[in-house]
């Protein structure tokens, strides 16, 4: 653990480095107030942990800024270590999932505000602090903060984990929490389950073939919320799983660890 210790009102602890892509569990003196970069984040009151994610492409200092039950404030810098991605091609799409008109833009942008006030949830949930397992195992077809080339286009980068399988292959929860999107065919992502974990985690599980899940359900971590399939914009059947904080999307490799042993 990194721990740093300036005052017992304003200590910090964090659980590992501030890397690129990574949630980091912050710890405080209960009834300490945490910011990162000047925005107030929940803390929670009983155990004063919280929750911290850096973007892939963040290379500022991560600042913390932490204030007592006294009114003291300390203020916390962290350098950010920066990764080097990978460049990915991907060929066979149907043109129109790469270059879609105007009709199919109309939709997406609106499916994309969907999807954006699954994940801009901030409940008191604690799911969050207790860590993520892999929904599935499978072959790693896609990792996260690649750069796409799309049917030789070059696209945004990939921000999460694909996972290969077989069609109807169960997907698990990664963590316990409240299902606040499932959707059934959304253009881009298909079959779509975004589960909220709490202060302002949520992941998500997109081209599955079934949603077995209905928004508001509560699931507990690896409990079955559907199926891979190959749905939206997808050249075969996979999961593509994503973990966020708020608006940043993370990395769930670096976040779960390595994927264990099939049974």
């Amino acid at each position: 653990m990194l721990l740093l210790v300036v005052s017992p009102a304003s200590a910090l602890e964090l659980d590992g480095p501030v890397v690129q892509g990574a949630l980091r569990i912050g710890l405080v003196t209960p009834g300490a107030s945490v910011a990162v970069d000047g925005k107030p984040v929940r803390v929670d009151s009983q155990t004063g942990r919280f929750v911290v994610g850096i973007g892939r492409d963040r290379s500022a200092p991560l600042q913390i800024t932490v204030t007592g039950a006294d009114g003291t404030s300390e203020i916390f810098g962290f350098p950010v270590s920066v990764r080097d991605y990978e460049i990915e091609r991907i060929d066979g799409l149907p043109p129109r999932k790469v270059s879609p008109d105007q009709a199919d833009m109309d939709r997406i942008l609106r499916e994309g505000r969907l999807i954006s006030a699954a994940r801009a949830q901030n409940s008191d949930l604690v799911h969050a602090l207790a860590g993520f397992r892999w929904p599935m195992t499978g072959r790693i077809s896609g990792r996260y903060g690649n750069q796409r080339i799309l049917n030789g286009e070059s696209r945004r980068p990939h921000l999460g984990v694909d996972i290969a399988a077989s069609p109807g292959t169960p997907v698990g929860a990664s963590a316990a929490g409240v299902v606040s999107l499932a959707e059934p065919d959304l253009f881009y992502t298909g079959g779509t389950i975004v589960i909220d974990h709490g202060h302002g985690v949520t992941s998500i599980y997109s081209h599955l073939a079934a949603i077995d899940v209905a928004v508001g359900r509560e699931v507990a971590a690896g409990e079955i919320i559907g199926t891979v399939g190959s749905t939206g914009r997808s050249t075969g059947p996979h999961l593509d799983w994503r973990i966020n904080w708020f608006d940043l999307r993370l990395d769930p490799e670096l976040i779960a660890g390595p994927m264990p042993e099939p049974r």
